[in-house]
């Protein structure tokens, strides 16, 4: 989650996310990214990494589908919640908690067929003890 679309922010966040990848032997090469990442190609640029901006009504259909994926887990924990309206910061851990549990698992079409995206990037792995206690819902 970023505070504000200010170039900074943007930046850093961005930095931070490469860093994560590069402390774990990833060479970020190309970022795909719509208009609003524009303002930062001459910084992605400077580090060697090309950033291929999508025009206005261009999609990546890979990352359109999973977009409506995580759209998806949302609603369904939302909709099992007993709440009206929901605070900021719960539509955030939802958000957080539904990446979370997409990235636990291997997909078929990774870059492995038995490792999940969160322990490629991150080499963490899944503990039942911590992380299958309780379930975000009712």
């Amino acid at each position: 989650m970023i505070k504000n679309k200010t170039k900074s922010t943007i930046i850093k966040s961005i930095q931070q996310i490469i860093n994560t990848y590069q402390g774990h032997g990833f060479k970020i090469k190309q970022i795909l990214g719509d208009q609003q990442f524009k303002c930062i190609r001459l910084h992605m640029e400077l580090q060697g990494i090309n950033l291929n901006i999508m025009g206005r009504d261009e999609h990546v259909p890979g990352i359109k589908r999973f977009i409506c994926k995580v759209k998806e887990w949302v609603h369904a924990i939302v909709n099992k919640l007993p709440f009206v309206t929901l605070p900021h910061r719960l539509v955030i851990d939802i958000i957080y908690n539904t990446m979370f549990w997409l990235n636990c698992f291997p997909h078929k079409d990774s870059i492995h067929l038995a490792l999940s995206p969160c322990t490629i990037v991150t080499g963490s792995t899944i503990d039942y003890d911590k992380h299958c206690k309780l379930q975000f819902s009712t």
